[in-house]
């Protein structure tokens, strides 16, 4: 498949906003566990992220269709650019009494990024040829997996050679970067959505997922699971790292790169051998969850 113009920018742009978002939580995770020393307080970091990224997430489609999508994603990336260089003003002058505000920010900030992978995969099918559809979301897939699992252990000795405001503001960087490479694709033409009131709007996919019983359980795996695995990755183990292990953030970086990886070879291999994994997909799924 050959990439396009618009393909290229979005993919590009996106990339630099995901590894500015693993960069920026890996220094807000150690700046409140430096102010802190407190597990939980460093656990609140992702926890908080990925609550405002829910909440974003139920708003989004109210926008969706009613909304220029090229300047829905190119306004919250340059949001979140903004909010980022607050955050990195706050950082010179935060204190173990103050560290709250740093929650603030940082979930604006996840609320904004909520909105880009929707409005990414609304806006792929438009710059995409229906028939290159499905590699391209598999690029888009892999490239973001592979930035996971590269970033966290990058960051990590980023840390070693570098102070954390000062990684925010090469995040503020690569964000400046990816907003103006957004601002370059091409709008797109989309349906109007019929007016319907927005809490109607909300409720149409909750009733579909609450009346399912299968997707209703697998939403509830997927919530218990996030959320655990977010805080256990992200900030449990900087913990086990600095205390219990007594060594230095690259070890971070080494168990999180690890634990991603992971994930991009569990990938392959379930599209390598699809056919035996659909004929055991009930037994499969048990024996990963458990």
């Amino acid at each position: 498949m050959k990439l396009n113009k618009n393909f290229s920018l979005l993919l590009l742009g996106q990339s630099l906003a995901n590894i500015g978002d693993v960069l920026y939580m890996v220094s807000v995770i150690s700046t409140i566990f430096a102010l802190t020393g407190s597990a939980t307080a460093s656990s609140f970091v992702p926890f908080t992220i990925t609550s405002s990224m829910f909440i974003s997430s139920l708003v989004t489609p109210l926008l969706i269709g009613r909304v220029n999508l090229k300047w829905l994603m190119a306004g919250s990336q340059i949001g979140k650019t903004i909010l980022l260089f607050i955050l990195g003003i706050m950082l010179v002058g935060i204190t173990a009494s103050n560290y709250y505000l740093i929650f603030l920010v940082i979930g604006w900030i996840a609320f904004l990024d909520g909105c880009a992978n929707p409005i990414r995969q609304t806006l792929i099918p438009h710059y995409v040829k229906t028939q290159h559809l499905v590699q391209a979301n598999g690029i888009a897939e892999t490239v973001t997996q592979v930035i996971q699992a590269a970033m966290w252990f990058i960051g990590s000795l980023f840390l070693i050679i570098m102070s954390p405001q000062q990684l925010v503001w090469l995040v503020g960087c690569l964000f400046v970067i990816a907003s103006i490479l957004l601002c370059f694709l091409e709008s797109v033409n989309q349906k109007r959505t019929e007016p319907k009131g927005k809490l109607e709007q909300i409720k149409e996919g909750w009733i579909t997922l609450f009346n399912t019983p299968v997707l209703r359980r697998i939403a509830w795996i997927d919530f218990f699971e996030t959320i655990a695995g977010t805080v256990w990755i992200a900030a449990i183990l900087y913990v086990f790292v600095n205390d219990g292990l007594n060594v230095d953030e690259k070890w971070w970086g080494f168990i999180n790169g690890a634990f991603f990886l992971g994930l991009i070879l569990g990938s392959v291999y379930c599209i390598k051998f699809s056919s035996f994994i659909e004929k055991k997909l009930g037994p499969l799924f048990l024996l990963v969850h458990s």
